[in-house]
């Protein structure tokens, strides 16, 4: 082979590695704003918006986009892209997923916590508090997603804890209905601090059931505001 030739061929790879770097972190990025409530229900996610905001061509954003609506996490119309609007069944079948595999993943990261995951879940309890303290909704949202984050991150089953995740986003509808209510942000910090225990003691059982205490409270409460609206 010629030095030439060695040159043509190494050419494509680089711009592959490129343009997966930047898709990557294109999805990222709105992925993120989407889990954080920075995109809302009457937000709508236009492809040239966002290219012109990460200085690129629309293709890498319309992929970014599609890949989020094939995950759920968008619904793809005539005038760009949205959130979708769940229904009572919606929000009931996510919570049933989230009862059937939170729990049991959360309470298997027992025995490879360490002491930085500790420091990770302590910082977000205490964030907890504190925005129950201030009464800060967009707070609590940013506590709730870092302290999940931090023991989902030390599941082992890489599918498992990419399905969680996916789920647990859905319910974004569900944080920002509820979180933003005082009274539900006293029940979230009283489970945060109960699974906490359980993640410091290492202690599956505690953990399994403190998750699953977490997670029927969320649902009960979320039904409990909605059918106070109606």
């Amino acid at each position: 082979m010629t030095e030439d030739t060695a040159n043509v061929t190494k050419q494509p790879r680089r711009t592959a590695l490129r343009q997966t770097t930047l898709t990557e972190t294109i999805y990222t990025e709105i992925r993120k704003r989407l889990r954080h409530g920075e995109i809302g229900p009457d937000d709508r996610v236009l492809d040239y918006e966002v290219a012109n905001e990460f200085d690129c061509t629309r293709m890498p954003v319309r992929q970014v986009l599609l890949r989020l609506v094939s995950e759920g996490y968008l619904l793809g119309t005539t005038r760009g892209f949205v959130v979708p609007t769940l229904t009572s069944g919606d929000v009931r079948e996510i919570f049933e997923v989230r009862r059937l595999l939170e729990p049991s993943a959360a309470a298997s990261t027992a025995a490879i916590l360490d002491d930085r995951v500790d420091d990770v879940l302590k910082r977000a309890y205490q964030k907890a508090v504190k925005a129950y303290e201030k009464d800060d909704g967009d707070m609590m949202i940013e506590a709730n997603v870092a302290f999940r984050d931090a023991w989902l991150d030390a599941v082992q089953n890489s599918r498992l804890r990419t399905t969680i995740r996916r789920f647990a986003d859905h319910a974004q509808q569900v944080r920002l209905r509820t979180l933003k209510d005082h009274a539900t942000q006293k029940i979230v910090v009283d489970g945060m601090h109960a699974m906490l225990e359980g993640f410091l003691q290492r202690d599956p059982k505690q953990i399994k059931l403190a998750t699953q205490n977490f997670i029927a409270s969320a649902e009960q409460r979320y039904f409990a505001l909605l059918d106070g609206e109606d």
